[in-house]
């Protein structure tokens, strides 16, 4: 593992990164286009806004697949939470026709996600590292 990767304060070392995926409302196809290109812009504003680093960002039509890396402060649901409320606030300022198709249940999002941890080794290899602690006194 290469050193530099990780975080650094003034008591931790950390490497905290997630895979988010997240779709809008009845996942109907509604980013392509110019909607597409505005929630990546303003999804990067957001990021840089709340210190969260972005390491791949796709805009599918109907969700969006996001790996990013985020201070150790920061619990998952929040980093997703930010996101997606941030997000829908300012697509719908942008888009008022989006926010009137999605006038009957008044969200963007669905409020459902997936997250996953992401890291530079595997479980396989934490284990081992773990079982070897002993041994290794």
């Amino acid at each position: 593992m290469r050193e530099e990767q990780y975080h650094s304060t003034s008591h931790c070392k950390y490497l905290i990164q997630y895979h988010i995926i997240w779709c809008p409302k009845f996942r109907f196809s509604v980013l392509k286009g110019n909607v597409e290109e505005a929630i990546k812009e303003i999804l990067y504003k957001i990021c840089d806004d709340y210190n969260y680093h972005i390491k791949a960002l796709e805009v599918m039509a109907d969700h969006i697949h996001i790996f990013i890396d985020v201070p150790q402060t920061v619990a998952p649901c929040d980093v997703v939470r930010t996101l997606k409320s941030i997000s829908a606030i300012k697509l719908f300022k942008v888009f008022p026709q989006l926010k009137d198709f999605y006038a009957r249940c008044g969200v963007l999002w669905s409020r459902g996600y997936f997250i996953s941890t992401v890291g530079h080794i595997s479980e396989a290899t934490v284990i081992k590292y773990i079982e070897e602690q002993k041994n290794h006194d």
